[in-house]
């Protein structure tokens, strides 16, 4: 039997990137939420979880190179390695003395300001949906993370700005890479000569602290949340406009927030809920422009 498809009706079919964004995002936030645990429970200090979370993750995409190509061609830039080691460092430095919710807004506010500049200044058209939806979500953001939120200290705002900054700028150089898994594990493998060169700088004036759940969790967080989560972001982002891109990563402190009322027994509200309807649904308008 054959089936006629009307005159006029485009068939869609639900992009394959939508799904693999969605595992990146999650990825982003399981990052936030083993950060929280080690950094604010002082269980590991700052250049510790940093050095053993650039290291497992290069270790552990090295090796899964190595078992596809015995002779792997190793990709990706010293200028991504560099923004991956800033954004890296400054995120665990400033989430010592910011809050999850506010640490959260000035990070992934920077991101999407640096990834929608970009694309104005490269002239990639921006669309009225994917405007729309950004600003509604933004919003959405606004509302969950400022009020009752105590005024975040300066020094750490700025480093949290920066490290979001660098994020951004990681995010657009992975629009050009051919190969995700190679690029990012080059790009991981491009940190750890700048932790030889920089790591006694970054002791100084610190305390080193270890202990057991710490480790684990810069592990997971080097392993499954970066070097997993980045190798498949690096093959999402170049599937979108920087604006989309920009877009869905706001979705990330929902996530994490949701994420902690489930897994560390923090309170849900009526205006978390609310929220977070808000701006996931301004992403799906954003994304709706892109679909369509």
């Amino acid at each position: 039997m054959t089936t006629i498809t009307p005159i006029g009706r485009r068939e869609r079919r639900f992009p394959g990137w939508v799904f693999q964004a969605m595992v990146c995002l999650v990825a982003f936030a399981a990052n936030s939420i083993f950060c929280r645990q080690a950094l604010m429970q002082d269980q590991i200090d700052p250049a510790s979880f940093t050095a053993i979370r650039l290291l497992s993750g290069a270790v552990f995409l090295l090796c899964l190179i190595r078992s596809r190509q015995p002779r792997p061609a190793m990709g990706g830039s010293w200028r991504a390695g560099l923004a991956l080691f800033l954004y890296a460092y400054l995120f665990s430095i400033a989430y010592v003395r910011l809050g999850a919710g506010v640490g959260a807004l000035i990070l992934f506010g920077a991101v999407q300001v640096t990834m929608f500049a970009c694309a104005w200044k490269q002239g990639e058209p921006v669309q009225k949906k994917a405007l729309i939806g950004m600003s509604l979500a933004f919003c959405g953001l606004l509302v969950l993370l400022l009020p009752g939120a105590d005024t975040p200290p300066m020094g750490s705002a700025l480093l949290m700005a920066v490290s979001g900054m660098a994020w951004g700028a990681y995010s657009l150089l992975g629009k050009g890479c051919a190969n995700p898994l190679a690029d990012t594990a080059g790009n991981f493998a491009r940190t750890l000569a700048m932790l030889c060169v920089l790591g006694p700088i970054m002791l100084l004036g610190s305390h080193p602290r270890l202990s057991v759940p710490g480790v684990l969790y810069a592990l997971a967080s080097g392993i499954l949340a970066s070097g997993c989560g980045y190798a498949l972001w690096y093959g999402t982002v170049k599937k979108i406009s920087a604006q989309h891109a920009a877009t869905l990563q706001l979705g990330v402190p929902i996530l994490a927030s949701l994420g902690g009322v489930w897994l560390l027994d923090e309170p849900m509200s009526i205006r978390l809920l609310t929220v977070s309807i808000v701006v996931l649904g301004g992403i799906a308008l954003s994304l709706r422009a892109r679909i369509a």
